[in-house]
């Protein structure tokens, strides 16, 4: 089944709804899912299209503050792992990574959320990574009202 909306355009069902899209990260094109969390009526709340819009608009700030709050989480994963002994310094799933510029290596966008946060406070979006540390849980960013709340698997953000 397919809807063509307002804000988010053509969107499938399949278990949710879904659209490829493109967005800019940091300078390149992402190939990503748009998904946008609903039943089957295709009818969305006023709070996902503002959470949606806004996201939009601030998109460039929003960048500047997740690889940061991404970078954290790996050190901080790296470190509960186990991995900053001095004979892993080197290791290939969990090497040093110290600058943005060398995350943005190992991190690629691949999903938008807008979630249904009907009796949450704030707006809320998922954004979903593949990375190269964690092939099978990934990475996800909850964002409410444009700030990251929490980092973790690709299922924090979904």
């Amino acid at each position: 089944m397919k809807i063509n909306d307002k804000v988010f355009g053509e969107l499938e069902y399949n278990y949710g709804w879904v659209k490829d899209s493109t967005v800019e990260f940091y300078g390149k094109e992402a190939e990503i899912a748009l998904m946008v969390k609903g039943n089957e009526d295709g009818v969305f709340s006023e709070k996902q299209y503002s959470s949606y819009n806004l996201l939009m608009q601030n998109w460039e700030q929003v960048q500047q503050i997740i690889l940061p709050a991404i970078l954290d989480y790996y050190k901080e994963k790296r470190y509960e792992l186990g991995y900053d002994d001095e004979d892993d310094k080197n290791d290939e799933n969990y090497p040093v990574i110290e600058t943005t510029e060398q995350l943005l290596e190992k991190i690629n966008l691949v999903g938008i959320c807008v979630l249904r946060a009907k009796s949450l406070e704030g707006r809320h979006i998922g954004l979903t990574f593949d990375c190269t540390w964690d092939t099978e849980n990934g990475l996800g960013i909850l964002l409410i009202d444009e700030k990251v709340d929490e980092v973790g698997y690709q299922d924090v953000a979904i």
